[in-house]
């Protein structure tokens, strides 16, 4: 019996380091698991907060794209609004078209008829609270302003598109369109504003 005794150690041996291979891989796999779950969480944070701001930067590209739309309108309402109104006479002092207009009378009541906006009544009150915009940048519904009387700013008009703006021009004319490329205009030309805030109304006398 003497000679088998080694093997049944070595037997013995076996069947605990089979039993250790075993158990081993089963503490590792449920370490693993563990780990995979919280993985799999935080993964599902990222996703959710991923998500989320592709939410918002969706709802921000609308509200944008919406208020761009807004305003497309009110401008394209105003200068069609404004066409309707060519051959009204120019009255100094006048803002209505039953008594007539003058150029910044024209401009205060297109805007407070199209865009609900109380401009000042002067021509150079309108440029001080507008915003400074570069001529290349001009579009329709902006202001543009000139010299016609040996003083900045005063006479305006409102750009209409392709280099044209409409306005009520002096005492025995009336409303119509003029190209800004005319040489008369060219020289007295003062620069461009766009309207971008509601302004309170001051009545001050105009040309």
């Amino acid at each position: 019996m003497l000679p088998f005794a080694p093997m049944s150690k070595w037997f013995s041996i076996l069947l605990l380091a089979c039993a250790s291979a075993h158990a081993a891989p089963s503490t590792s796999s449920s370490e693993d698991i563990d780990r995979l779950l919280t993985d799999k969480g935080l993964l599902n944070q990222l996703v959710e907060v991923r998500q989320s701001m592709t939410d918002k930067a969706h709802s921000v590209a609308d509200n944008v794209a919406g208020k761009a739309h807004t305003v497309v309108d009110r401008t394209s309402d105003l200068v069609v609004t404004a066409m309707g109104f060519l051959g009204v006479p120019y009255r100094r002092g006048g803002s209505t078209v039953e008594g007539g207009f003058d150029c910044s009378g024209f401009v205060r009541a297109m805007y407070q008829q199209t865009v609900g906006m109380m401009l000042p009544r002067s021509a150079n009150q309108q440029a001080a609270i507008t915003q400074v915009i570069d001529k290349k940048e001009l579009q329709p519904g902006d202001l543009v302003f000139f010299n016609t009387m040996r003083r900045t700013f005063s006479h305006v008009g409102i750009y209409v598109g392709e280099g044209k703006f409409i306005h009520s021009p002096r005492s025995g004319s009336e409303v119509r369109v003029e190209s800004m490329q005319d040489a008369y205009w060219v020289r007295r030309f003062n620069g461009a504003r766009r309207v971008a805030t509601v302004s309170a109304d001051t009545p001050s006398a105009s040309h």
